[in-house]
């Protein structure tokens, strides 16, 4: 039987607590507690496939990088230095993001796709990320695949 992530996530929890270390078990337990929320949210109960998780996973570590923004604009950069913090440990769960050479690759590539499908200039930016999208998912964040497109586009 393969190992879930969601099952691993469980299982570095209680290693956690053992270890007693504090950032990564209140770390895990809020992210098994927003799978948990995302399992029962809807009309039935229903157990998450990895991809699912791993969104809920990425979602929670942007959360964690923005609130880090915040309190560190706020001047309050002991809670900025602790949201950053789970997000690095929340990251060592999520896929190995793309290098900007990789993703310059991926999004040229898509841009000569919707050229020849008749798009160009910044108007094709719609179709560009359609193209682009799944290829990406999970492995670069959604305003930085944006950014490239839209300097490809304007060329």
């Amino acid at each position: 039987m393969t190992t879930t992530l969601k099952s691993k996530l469980q299982d570095d929890l209680n290693a956690a607590i053992k270890e007693r270390d504090e950032l990564r078990s209140s770390t895990l337990r809020l992210t098994l507690t927003a799978i948990t929320k995302e399992e029962v949210a809807g009309t039935e109960k229903r157990e998450l496939s990895d991809d699912e998780v791993l969104k809920v996973i990425t979602k929670e570590a942007k959360k964690r990088r923005e609130a880090a923004e915040a309190f560190a604009q706020g001047g309050r950069a002991e809670q900025a230095e602790r949201e950053r913090a789970e997000g690095e440990l929340l990251a060592t769960y999520l896929p190995k993001q793309l290098s900007d050479d990789e993703l310059n690759a991926i999004v040229a590539q898509a841009v000569e796709e919707a050229k020849a499908a008749g798009a160009e200039g910044p108007r094709a930016m719609g179709a560009v990320m359609k193209i682009v999208n799944p290829k990406v998912a999970g492995l670069a964040e959604g305003g930085r695949v944006a950014a490239v497109v839209k300097k490809l586009l304007q060329g």
